[in-house]
């Protein structure tokens, strides 16, 4: 029974005993008290079970029945088994033309076990791990994309390497985007100052993953970094979610609060500067928060003889040499130089490296190949064309057509955010691509208004202008009074004759009025 009834039942059995009476139990219950008298009678007739409501246990009148909630559970199974109650609902009704409530669906769903409500959901466990032992057993690696420069510069990346085991900042590097190239340049820079740890701790950006790979051949699943690591000898970790990796998270967090402030107290808005003043802020950090390790053995270990850090620390990528000694990179044709070593390449493998610094290397087994190149990518280059006035107006012509051409290199090359002076710019004469307008030669600048030649010509084109304005006056001279005129003349006048006007001077006043 609900506490209603039972208040009902109590204040009932009070009147019976005389100790209340009808209406100060109407007015106790908030009802009439002919009400207070039927329900005195069906107590005292048929007693307490009188008194509960008649539908209890009944199915509502406007009940669903059941074959159509097995129809609508049948449906989210098989179309919407990993929809909520309010996308299924919608769906329901603009593909299904089935009305059901949000709340009635959701109480269907839990109950055939297909939703599982917020409060019933397991919550995740993320577990704390300890710290590695040693210096340079684990670096964790990550970049932080934030306002770094605030409203004093563009947006950037910053690329963090920490170690594990003291919690220490042991390189930072800011770069426009997270990309392959500056992490080489980061890479490189940090092998050289610390050595090689035994494995770096990344997440799984494209950069350090790839689903891709061949199960057969290791190095086919690599990523371009993966495969720079794995030539030194280096493993990396990827992380199945940010928890795992939360040292350099944490640490992120911190920087985005300490070293924006710091930029900010030394007014640095630039890349460069940032980098440049990266050290002295990482020796304050580590002196502030770095830990002491359990076991002071350093792991970080030198490179080896055979180890090629700047030939390491590249995109490398295998291409087949033509017999006509050429291959094609990013829309770039390479002609190799046509020597000995070349002629016995033709069909066969050789190696492209494309280096941050901007170089690039066709090399097999280790020897690099002269070579010239011919980009597909054709455009009028002002540089190369000897200065003549009259072809100004056409190549600035040229160049706002290709200015407003799009040209792209290869979808499956390299982004270059992190790469300096390369090959692969599009050349298409606009200035947004690099293109500077040419300047003066320099000199004092030939007068050439003053030559006899000129000033001779000069001479001749103002007589004959001269002479074209006079022709053309007397044309129309000539052509002043044309027949519609003279019609219109003799209209005028018989007009006149018809009302003549008294020409008769008229006496004027001293106004002259």
């Amino acid at each position: 029974m609900s506490e209603r009834e039972l208040r009902r039942i109590e204040v009932l059995s009070k009147i019976v005993e005389r100790r209340m009476t009808s209406v100060a139990a109407a007015s106790l219950l908030g009802v009439s008290v002919r009400q207070i008298q039927r329900l005195l009678k069906t107590f005292q007739a048929d007693g307490a079970a009188a008194l509960r409501h008649k539908a209890r246990g009944r199915r509502s009148n406007n009940h669903i029945v059941d074959g159509v909630r097995d129809f609508v559970l049948e449906l989210i199974r098989e179309h919407y088994v990993d929809f909520g109650p309010t996308l299924a609902r919608e769906k329901l009704i603009e593909r299904h033309q089935l009305a059901v409530s949000k709340e009635t669906l959701r109480k269907w769903m839990t109950e055939a076990g297909i939703w599982t409500s917020r409060r019933e959901r397991k919550r995740r466990l993320h577990q704390p791990r300890g710290r590695r032992d040693c210096l340079g057993e684990m670096v964790q690696i990550d970049g932080s994309h934030h306002w770094w420069f605030e409203n004093r510069g563009p947006k950037c990346a910053l690329l963090v390497f920490i170690d594990d085991a003291t919690g220490k900042l042991l390189h930072l590097r800011f770069a426009g985007s997270e990309n392959t190239f500056d992490y080489f340049h980061a890479a490189k820079a940090y092998l050289r100052e610390w050595g090689k740890p035994l494995a770096f701790y990344s997440d799984k950006h494209g950069i350090f993953r790839t689903t891709h790979g061949s199960e057969k051949d290791r190095t086919s699943g690599l990523t371009q970094f993966g495969r720079a690591l794995y030539e030194l000898n280096i493993d990396i970790i990827c992380a199945n979610t940010p928890q795992a990796k939360g040292r350099v998270e944490r640490a992120n967090q911190t920087l985005q609060d300490r070293l924006v402030k710091e930029l900010r107290l030394r007014d640095i808005s630039m890349i460069e500067a940032a980098n440049a003043f990266a050290p002295e802020f990482m020796a304050d950090f580590n002196a502030r928060f770095g830990k002491e390790p359990r076991n002071p053995k350093n792991m970080h270990r030198p490179l080896a003889e055979h180890e090629n850090l700047d030939g390491a620390m590249c995109r490398k990528e295998v291409r087949t040499l033509s017999q006509a000694l050429t291959l094609r990179y990013d829309k770039v044709l390479f002609i190799l130089d046509p020597n000995d070593t070349a002629k016995r390449l033709a069909g066969k493998k050789v190696v492209v490296c494309d280096y941050p610094d901007g170089r690039l290397e066709v090399t097999h087994e280790g020897v690099a190949l002269p070579y010239r190149t011919f980009d597909k990518l054709r455009s009028v280059h002002r540089s190369e064309v000897v200065e003549n006035k009259r072809l100004d107006a056409a190549l600035d012509l040229v160049a706002q057509m290709q200015a407003g051409r799009e040209l792209h290199r290869s979808q499956r090359g390299p982004r270059r955010t992190g790469q300096t002076n390369h090959m692969f710019g599009i050349p298409d004469g606009s200035q947004s691509n690099g293109y500077v307008k040419r300047g003066r030669k320099p000199g004092k600048k030939a007068d050439f208004t003053k030559t006899p030649a000129i000033i001779a010509r000069r001479e001749q084109a103002l007589a004959r202008g001269l002479a074209a304005k006079v022709e053309s006056q007397a044309v129309k001279v000539d052509l002043t009074l044309t027949d519609s005129d003279r019609h219109r003349i003799a209209d005028v006048l018989a007009v006149l004759d018809e009302f003549p006007i008294n020409r008769k001077a008229q006496p004027t006043t001293e106004a002259g009025f």
